[in-house]
């Protein structure tokens, strides 16, 4: 059995994760997956679900919304911002560094 730490991350099977502001209150990721295998491995219920993303981010997981896209192989992840964009308390202005906990997720085993 393979050591937990030899799996990919999501960052290894993808073309690109990013994140950005969608509006002063919400953030939105996007997985661009390499191919169909990166996509069914990352798209997978089991794997990101609203209830993994609001416990990955601190929000609540009735708002998280996921976007899955197959035929051009991307996950699109929004949820609202913790606080609202250029706040007191905004340490991200632009939510360019959010996607960042979700790309070093492990893959599970396939």
């Amino acid at each position: 059995m393979a050591d937990a730490d030899d799996r990919p991350t999501i960052a290894d099977l993808a073309l690109e994760v990013r994140s950005k502001n969608a509006g002063p209150f919400w953030v939105t990721m996007e997985l661009f997956m390499c191919d169909a295998h990166g996509y069914d491995a990352v798209a997978d219920e089991s794997f990101i679900d609203e209830r993994t993303i609001a416990e990955l981010y601190r929000v609540d997981a009735a708002t998280v919304r996921i976007f899955r896209i197959p035929s051009l192989h991307v996950v699109k992840i929004s949820f609202p911002r913790p606080v609202s964009q250029a706040s007191l308390r905004d340490r991200d202005v632009h939510a360019g560094q959010h996607h960042v906990p979700l790309a070093l997720m492990r893959v599970p085993a396939s």
